[in-house]
């Protein structure tokens, strides 16, 4: 019991209720998240092209929306953005059930696309706002393990209820996310600070205080490392759209098991390794890690594009899923230290919108490639782009945790901006 207590008082309460609230809404979301595209396939009469555009016009909506999210979270607060999120992914992923046509598949989907969006550049701040510098990779890393238990439990349940009623799914998601909602209403307090609220209101109102949004020239750092994240986001949207695809190549009437294999294997090793790996991984050079990190994903990617038998996707798998796991938690802390106080938000959503760029082109690119050239080429060309970026963003995280940048440079020698 000491030791229960020890591990409860080590974290602010809002860390853990993010922690329940993440494991609550990816075994649902989990559920979905890896057949959408395959229910969207069947919907769409086996149109890969259509379906990957629509799968596209999440993380394209997301794009467009990201770019208010942050400065949304940093003028009225973590905890409003973060509710109004969760309620309208709810509601766009409760439509799936009635949806009929090309047209309400892709309302919906834009509608789902703002909801994520919205989400989690206010949740990323606010593990900023709560944890000191020296813990913040660990939580990113807690809540990356929580992230996890749902692909490990969510996709074998998903299997079983795919195949009865896909719908049975649908309703436990959006449940589980308005569930969410009501449990940050409930018990979150807000965490951005009253006075640096005061100040963004301020800054709204008065013409004369404003500052210029996020300009490349002030913050050329901090899109260097989303540039860099780009083949990284790529691999990630290809899982999720090809690659069922290509293992239907391979493996013809086992794919489904296959995949949702696959995703288990990589959800129940981050549960277990990924706190080990992250303090692990604070032994060592930031920088250094990332480029394992990227080498990591270049092999998966080869290992997903050549293998020709379970036991070798499983391992391209490992690679993946440890990849992952050195690569999530200390890019977010890099951007959470070099982030100046008043735009943590924005310099998340900047960050994040490599997501929204490889979501929205992602699908179609690969859809397009997967047609022409093979799954096992497009891979390569992702693996190449894995290895060129991997030195690239090192030098990038070394400068962003030395404070050697010139936007680094420029906050100690002035006050912060004014939020526009």
């Amino acid at each position: 019991m000491t030791g229960v207590r020890r591990l409860l008082s080590r974290y602010d309460r809002t860390v853990w209720i993010r922690v329940i609230g993440t494991v609550m809404t990816t075994i649902a979301g989990f559920m979905i998240r890896p057949f959408l595209s395959l229910f969207l396939f069947d919907k769409m009469n086996g149109d890969l092209l259509v379906t990957a555009l629509i799968i596209g016009l999440q993380p394209l909506t997301g794009l467009i929306a990201g770019l208010y999210a942050g400065g949304l979270a940093d003028r009225y607060g973590r905890k409003p953005v973060m509710i109004a999120a969760l309620v309208i992914e709810g509601i766009s992923i409760l439509g799936y059930m009635w949806a009929d046509s090309v047209l309400s598949f892709a309302l919906l989907t834009i509608l789902n696309g703002i909801g994520g969006t919205l989400f989690f550049p206010a949740a990323s701040a606010q593990v900023t706002d709560v944890v000191p510098e020296n813990r913040r990779s660990e939580v990113f890393a807690l809540l990356h393990t929580a992230l996890n238990v749902g692909a490990a439990c969510g996709p074998l349940i998903g299997v079983a209820i795919y195949k009865v009623n896909p719908n049975i799914a649908f309703m436990i998601c959006s449940g589980a996310m308005l569930l969410y909602a009501l449990l940050i209403l409930w018990q979150v307090p807000e965490t951005l600070s009253l006075e640096l609220r005061q100040r963004a209101q301020t800054a709204k109102r008065d013409p004369q205080s404003k500052q210029p949004r996020l300009r490349f020239r002030d913050h050329k750092l901090l899109f260097y490392m989303a540039a860099s994240s780009l083949p990284v986001s790529l691999l990630y949207t290809q899982v999720e759209s090809v690659f069922p695809q290509h293992l239907k190549t391979q493996f013809s009437a086992d794919y489904l098991d296959v995949f949702a294999t696959l995703m288990t294997i990589n959800g129940a090793m981050v549960v277990l390794c990924q706190i080990l790996i992250a303090k692990f991984s604070e032994r060592f050079p930031m920088q250094r890690v990332i480029l394992i990190a990227y080498l990591l994903l270049a092999g998966t990617a080869i290992g997903y594009g050549w293998s020709n038998a379970l036991v070798l996707f499983i391992l391209a798998e490992v690679l993946f899923t440890l990849g992952e796991m050195m690569n999530g938690p200390q890019i977010q802390k890099a951007i959470s230290v070099m982030a100046p106080p008043e735009q943590i938000g924005r310099y998340f959503a900047v960050f994040g919108a490599n997501w929204g760029i490889c979501g929205a082109l992602g699908p179609i690119l690969g859809a397009f490639a997967f047609l022409h050239i093979g799954g096992a080429w497009w891979y390569t060309i992702i693996a190449g782009l894995l290895v060129v970026v991997a030195f690239t963003q090192s030098r990038n995280v070394k400068q962003a945790v030395s404070g050697s940048s010139p936007t680094t440079a420029a906050h100690e020698k002035k006050d912060l901006p004014a939020l526009s």
